[in-house]
């Protein structure tokens, strides 16, 4: 291995996640770009999704990315770094959440309307070509809808509603993020869904919005 020679750092998709963990611990700190680059669009599509708003979104990726730089050292080379780096993002976002109610529950100021663009919908952040509950909630009435009632669920529920239903991760996933077993992590789901279902049911009737949720 000695004789190797090293690949660019430019060719990003050229060298694996484990490579760009090596370096980056040898010293070699463009190497973590390699990491940034490959993961932080799928990292902020999840923070999104559970912040609701960008600015918070690129808050949580920038702080999950420094975080795992900081930790690298007690990285398992035989994990996923991505994996890794997505629950270290879904944990500051549920620290984030529970500030930001905690806040606002002091406060006692009334939620203000979503602001009428298009990245007001944290469901529409991301397209993608299979149809999709982002897909979905195409009406801004619908998107409102949504966005109001995603913020009525607690952080662990939004977490696990966006982990289940629009990132397709399995319960073991969630039930990790949230340092619950997986028979609290279904229940967190559940109550996320029938929370859902029964705010998006004056919308769902002709238009089959209720699939926007997932289901069991």
């Amino acid at each position: 291995m000695g004789n190797e020679i090293a690949e660019p750092l430019s060719e990003t998709g050229g060298i694996s996640d484990a490579v760009a963990v090596e370096r980056t611990l040898a010293g070699e700190r463009d190497a973590y770009r390699v990491l940034v680059e490959r993961h932080s669009h799928y990292v902020y599509r999840l923070a999104y999704r559970m912040t609701g708003n960008p600015h918070d979104a690129e808050e949580v990726v920038q702080e999950a990315f420094l975080r795992a730089y900081q930790k690298l050292q007690q990285f398992a080379g035989n994990a996923n770094f991505g994996t890794w780096v997505y629950r270290i993002a879904a944990n500051y976002a549920i620290d984030r959440l529970r500030q930001k109610k905690s806040e606002d529950a002091r406060r006692e100021t009334p939620s203000r309307p979503a602001e009428n663009t298009p990245e007001s919908d944290p469901l529409s952040m991301v397209k993608d070509p299979a149809p999709s509950p982002e897909r979905l909630a195409t009406s801004a009435q619908m998107a409102e809808k949504m966005k109001a009632a995603l913020d009525t669920l607690t952080p662990a529920e939004r977490t696990a509603i966006v982990m289940r239903h629009w990132d397709g991760c399995g319960i073991e996933e969630i039930a990790a993020v949230l340092k619950s077993n997986s028979s609290a992590a279904k229940n967190t789901v559940f109550r996320a869904v029938q929370k859902l279902r029964i705010a998006l049911q004056p919308f769902a009737e002709g238009r089959g919005a209720a699939r926007a949720v997932g289901s069991e």
